[in-house]
């Protein structure tokens, strides 16, 4: 495989037609994560250099190789309960907090749970929510869960929605217990149980497109994707989430991630070690 370096001319023709396609910023000094996510691709269609590849792509009506490129830039690191905090968060106050309150709401229907994983990668973060709610008792029979993730990348949303993962993608996170309570072994990959798989609906979305469609979630999982938009991208899409959360839901972002320069919507809140945001008219 040859190792073709982008010029600066050619990164910069190529951080525009990303930002056009997907919304990922890619600034000045990001040429190495260009170079790494798209190499094979240079390869896979022998081009002699990134301006080549450039041409190809916008030529190709099909959008082919358009989606290659969004599937390879958009990959993020991902593994089942990442950062715990969130999912003890999830767990001892939010989803307590929500079922006493749309039970109260309506006593005689069972409490809807509508839960929305934005940038949901292969479907990790989802399924340990899934997993999640099971142990605390709260599944289909009792409650009206709807669980739903999305991601730009169609490689990503075929992985989550098929749930088959290998070794290495289960032995982050997951202990012995919940791997053999929640997965089948098929050969050496492992696939979540139907009962797990049921919960969750996946679908293809950029978040840079308008939210229509979607309608109300009372839980918004935004977390570690605003580092690939600019400020002015980040601000449209957190006013585009307070539009479809609840006036009482949460919504929760990455540890490292703050809202406090991009918009003033929301206001923090904190329980135990985590932090969350409501809607600030809550």
């Amino acid at each position: 495989m040859v190792n073709i370096k982008v010029t600066p001319e050619e990164f910069k023709n190529f951080s525009k037609y990303i930002l056009d396609i997907s919304g990922i910023a890619l600034d000045v000094g990001k040429e190495y994560l260009l170079e790494t996510r798209l190499n094979s691709i240079i390869n896979q269609y022998n081009c002699s250099s990134y301006s080549q590849l450039l041409q190809i792509a916008k030529a190709d009506f099909k959008k082919e190789i358009e989606n290659e490129i969004i599937d390879a830039i958009s990959t993020n690191e991902t593994y089942f309960f990442r950062d715990k905090s969130p999912f003890e968060l999830l767990q001892h106050k939010i989803f307590p907090d929500l079922i006493d309150k749309r039970a109260q709401a309506n006593p005689l229907a069972k409490p809807t749970i509508k839960l929305w994983s934005a940038a949901n990668s292969t479907g990790q973060e989802i399924y340990s929510i899934a997993i999640s709610l099971i142990e605390m008792g709260v599944t289909p029979e009792k409650y009206n869960i709807k669980l739903f993730g999305t991601d730009i990348s169609d490689a990503a949303i075929a992985t989550a929605s098929y749930g088959l993962y290998n070794k290495f993608e289960v032995a982050r996170g997951l202990d012995q217990r919940r791997l053999n309570r929640y997965f089948k072994q098929q050969d050496d990959r492992y696939k979540i149980k139907d009962e797990v798989r049921g919960m969750a609906q996946f679908k293809k979305m950029n978040l840079m497109r308008p939210f229509t469609g979607l309608g109300k979630f009372d839980i918004i999982l935004c977390r570690n994707v605003m580092i690939y938009f600019n400020t002015e991208d980040r601000r449209r899409i957190y006013t585009n989430i307070s539009k479809v959360l609840e006036p009482d839901g949460y919504l929760l972002i990455g540890s490292t991630e703050s809202l406090t320069n991009d918009i003033d919507l929301f206001s923090s809140k904190k329980y135990l070690n985590s932090i969350f945001y409501q809607l600030k008219n809550y």
